[in-house]
């Protein structure tokens, strides 16, 4: 699934040029305090884009569908004081201002020349250590894979054997 991911890196980089880190989610989040890992620095504000799982199904000879979920982290450094007498209590409305426009550019976007819409099946915000605020939401899109390859049986039966489904 990595035409998702190139595609989503640069959808997301270009579409938010105030982003540090735009980026395919390797865990960098999570060896923030693993001092001996070598990794790039993680800075904020991130989005981290990951596609962890598809489902295929058969469609005829090797061709196979599937549903793609992909993971997408805006990962947010939280510094700003929002308690009540703060004064900077916007600081919370910035945050969902900026999950919301992410959410906006991803759903239904189409991945791909002919690529089926992203659309959201799930959403979760979580704190990290060292005051870091994640908005990781879940889409899922229909992902095809044609071989496109045609196989002779072995010996004389001279037998073709086409996929099902031909681009």
């Amino acid at each position: 699934m990595e035409e998702v991911l190139e595609d989503l890196i640069k959808l997301v980089g270009e579409a938010f040029p105030f982003m540090k880190t735009v980026d395919e989610d390797y865990g960098q989040l999570e060896m923030l305090d693993d001092e001996g890992r070598d990794t790039y620095p993680l800075t904020f504000p991130a989005v981290l884009i990951d596609a962890p799982e598809t489902s295929w199904t058969g469609v005829g000879g090797l061709d196979q569908r599937g549903t793609c979920r992909v993971r997408v982290r805006l990962v947010l450094d939280c510094y700003d004081d929002t308690h009540w007498r703060s004064g900077t209590i916007e600081a919370i409305r910035e945050r969902e201002r900026m999950r919301k426009d992410l959410h906006v550019l991803l759903q239904g976007h189409r991945v791909g020349v002919d690529g089926q819409a992203l659309v959201r099946v799930s959403s979760r915000f979580y704190t990290w250590n060292h005051g870091i605020k994640v908005y990781e939401t879940a889409y899922e899109l229909a992902v095809s894979e044609y071989i496109g390859k045609e196989t002779v049986a072995a010996g004389d039966v001279g037998i073709r054997i086409r996929p099902a489904l031909e681009l």
